[in-house]
């Protein structure tokens, strides 16, 4: 009982405070990915976040009808809006149009935020979803909502993309008891790609070039009255007037944007003095990749720890003896008066879900858009297709058996993934490449698949609608449900293999016996060689045995 009651308290106070540094998103332009899909991505990263798949079912409305709105972040009643008389299909973070919509949050000048408001970034992401058709249509639906309502969260980043145009939109509200949020949103090139990471990215913009740029009419007047900003039009920064740079923005956050752009450009050393302090001169918003960029591409750098990279963070002691990716939180430690730090990467071990989106306008939108899903850490988890029509959801994917962030289950897919990825944390080296085999499986199944199904539901699409959008509703449960099976075998697989600290043989799948039928003997790692002499060298004869 007292452990419960310790358990409870920790998480009701990890859920009262704001999570900092948290969510990834990754932007790809349709002229620069391998498919001519706009390619976006989103790292739902947080440790009071349960990861599940969300769905809201088309409908009609009466006129007046009013709906509850409740903060994403802690389920708190915030007040009541007026529902739309129409509203679209949404599974996780797409709708039926393909529509998409991500966020990291900023956070930035903390006197700006309304607590009055009665929408917060995330309500405003399902209601654009559910109100919108187009990237363009949802900006206006989410800014006249918040210009009605009033927005109640801190400054926010949101990705918002369809099957021709990906937008990044940036937006923080006005203070205590002002309604409405200055706002701006750019549209990223289709030759470009793009990221932001919890750090505000928009700086200068084109007030002029209405095709590409959106904003609030005050976004500048508002900064000069606050006393944020004293320059010419064309020189305001929203970034710089909205959040100013401190370290944690540079290091923790515009880091993880470094890694994305010096993955697929050529630019990664020119870029870096930035990320590293020794110039304040930022980074572009977009810039070209040097190469076509995938889904499996965009997949991949959500796994990313800066492998290879300055920032690369398994070569040093805090890695571990077994060169661990991963850093206990929180970021910022102390010893001796003095502060330092840990690298934050774009792959975190406090991942509720993560996503990458593809939507492609050469196909009808049932078909087109697919939200590769999953959860917990992108490099612990699979990516399972989830097609923007689907009607209802997998059950593993939900709160199934009452889970929850304190209830496990071992239906639900959030505990298995979180099971096994806690489970190699600790000695990554020895287990990762087990892990790596079964999730490259699975996901080239279904990367190789796709093509086919694809092709059955556009024919289907043809004579039955309902039976093509059931058709892609059962394979992206199946897809899921397969997954999560697969994925708990392999857990009670490493569980046997690597027990007590010692290999299990293994050949062609199977754990050895011996000539008699019994285990075969084990394997004893130990640990590596520059580990034990680092032992040595802290613990000096303590341990030497004498001759």
């Amino acid at each position: 009982m007292k452990i419960r009651r310790l358990t409870l308290a920790v998480v009701c106070m990890a859920a009262a405070v704001a999570d900092a540094l948290a969510c990834t998103n990754l932007i790809v332009g349709k002229n620069v990915s391998a498919d001519g899909s706009t390619i976006i991505s989103y790292s739902a990263d947080s440790y009071s976040l349960f990861g599940e798949l969300y769905h809201y079912s088309a409908g009609l409305h009466k006129k007046g009808t009013m709906i509850n709105v409740y903060e994403w972040d802690t389920g708190k009643y915030l007040g009541q809006i007026e529902q739309a008389r129409q509203t679209y299909n949404v599974v996780g973070n797409m709708n039926e149009f393909q529509l998409t919509i991500g966020e990291t949050t900023f956070g930035g000048r903390p006197e700006l935020v309304d607590t009055t408001g009665v929408i917060d970034y995330g309500s405003l992401i399902y209601l654009g979803l559910q109100r919108s058709r187009t990237a363009r249509e949802a900006i206006k639906v989410m800014t006249d909502l918040v210009q009605e309502y009033g927005y109640c969260s801190s400054g926010e980043s949101f990705t918002i993309a369809d099957p021709n145009e990906v937008w990044i939109m940036e937006m923080i509200g006005k203070g205590p008891g002002v309604r409405g949020a200055v706002w701006v949103a750019v549209r990223v090139p289709d030759d470009c790609i793009s990221a932001h990471a919890n750090h505000s990215r928009i700086h200068q913009f084109d007030t002029s070039d209405k095709e590409n740029c959106m904003y609030a009419p005050d976004v500048i007047s508002f900064a000069r009255e606050k006393g944020y900003f004293n320059g010419v039009n064309k020189d305001f920064s929203f970034s710089k007037a909205y959040a100013p740079l401190d370290f944690g923005a540079r290091r923790y956050c515009e880091a993880r944007v470094w890694s994305y752009f010096n993955m697929f450009t050529d630019r990664g050393d020119e870029l870096l003095p930035y990320i590293q302090g020794t110039t304040d001169e930022p980074m572009p918003l977009y810039v070209k990749p040097n190469r076509k960029i995938s889904v499996q591409d965009v997949k991949n750098a959500m796994r990313d720890h800066y492998e290879g990279t300055a920032l690369d963070i398994t070569k040093d002691f805090g890695a571990g003896p077994y060169h661990t990716p991963y850093r206990l939180s929180p970021l910022e430690f102390e010893v001796n008066g003095q502060k330092y730090f840990n690298e934050r990467p774009i792959s975190t071990q406090q991942s509720g879900f993560v996503f990458v989106a593809q939507m492609r306008e050469n196909l009808p939108d049932a078909v087109g858009g697919v939200l590769w899903f999953g959860l917990d850490d992108a490099n612990m988890t699979v990516f399972t297709p989830v097609y923007c029509c689907a009607t209802r959801v997998p059950e593993c994917y939900t709160r199934v058996d009452g889970a929850d962030y304190i209830t496990f289950s071992w239906k639900s897919s959030f505990w298995v993934f979180n099971w096994i990825a806690n489970m190699v944390y600790p000695r990554y080296d020895l287990m990762i490449d087990d892990v790596r085999a079964v999730q490259t499986e699975i996901e080239t199944t279904f990367n190789q698949a796709q093509e086919g199904i694809e092709a059955v539901a556009v024919k289907m699409l043809e004579t039955d609608p309902d039976k093509a959008k059931e058709f892609l509703t059962n394979y992206t449960v199946m897809t899921a449900q397969s997954t999560h099976d697969a994925w708990k075998r392999l857990g009670e697989f490493l569980i046997v293999k690597y027990n007590d600290g010692v290999v299990k043989r293994v050949k062609d799948g199977k754990f050895e016996r011996n000539a008699i039928g019994q285990p075969a003997g084990v394997i004893r790692p130990g640990y590596p060689k520059e580990f034990l002499e680092e032992y040595v060298k802290q613990t000096g004869d303590r341990y030497k045995i004498p001759e």
